[in-house]
């Protein structure tokens, strides 16, 4: 089976350690928020702007989650210290999406999925089918990596912060993207490559669509 996108918006950024040019602080305006936010949720938060989303159903996905908070943790209990309540709240996987949502007051249904290097890929597949209903979805996809000696375990990669955003639609119109030639020429985390591929070669002058494949 096969259902076609029109990709409505798209916004990515990566950065080799951390990316500078967030819109934080303007985007969250209340420091207490601001100081809970994990790094992809300021990814997240961001990258919605970007493609200005506010309100509907959101399928979010990430390889390795929230690597920073999960590093604390294990660190706490190696060291056999109290693990942080705040590292302990921000470990779960969909922690960017949900704070995204609390702060726009959206309350419609959020999926979070991880599935390694296929993890952008099965947004795809699952923001596809929910477009079926005919409505906008926010597919995102985030990696935060830069974690303390991640360089002794990092081979692969040349940018550990990275995040890409797709505001979609389901339509009948003819694909105008191959997803077949996926090739970005950046040593991205391969979790995010597939929305990546899209979103760098999103056309300015024609409708982007693209055919998922269930």
């Amino acid at each position: 089976m096969n259902i076609n996108l029109e990709i409505l918006s798209s916004a990515y950024i990566y950065d080799e350690k951390q990316i500078e040019n967030l819109h934080t602080k303007e985007l969250v305006p209340k420091m207490i928020t601001r100081r809970r936010l994990t790094r992809a949720s300021k990814i997240v938060i961001d990258l919605a702007h970007g493609v200005e989303f506010n309100d509907g159903r959101i399928v979010y996905g990430s390889s390795f989650g929230e690597l920073n908070a999960t590093a604390h943790i294990l660190n706490s209990i190696a060291q056999k210290e109290p693990i942080s309540p705040t590292h302990f709240q921000n470990s779960v996987y969909n922690t960017a999406v949900s704070y995204l949502s609390m702060l726009k007051g959206n309350t419609n249904e959020i999926m979070t999925i991880s599935n390694d290097d296929k993890t952008s890929l099965n947004v795809l597949q699952a923001g596809a089918i929910k477009a079926l209903d005919g409505d906008i979805l926010l597919l995102i996809v985030t990696e935060t990596l830069n974690i303390d000696k991640i360089e002794e375990v990092n081979e692969c990669i040349d940018f550990l912060e990275c995040g890409v955003a797709l505001k979609v639609r389901v339509t009948q119109e003819q694909e105008t993207l191959d997803l077949n030639d996926l090739r970005t020429n950046l040593k991205l985390p391969d979790a995010i490559q597939h929305m990546m591929y899209i979103a760098q070669n999103m056309s300015s002058t024609t409708s982007n669509i693209v055919k998922i494949q269930l």
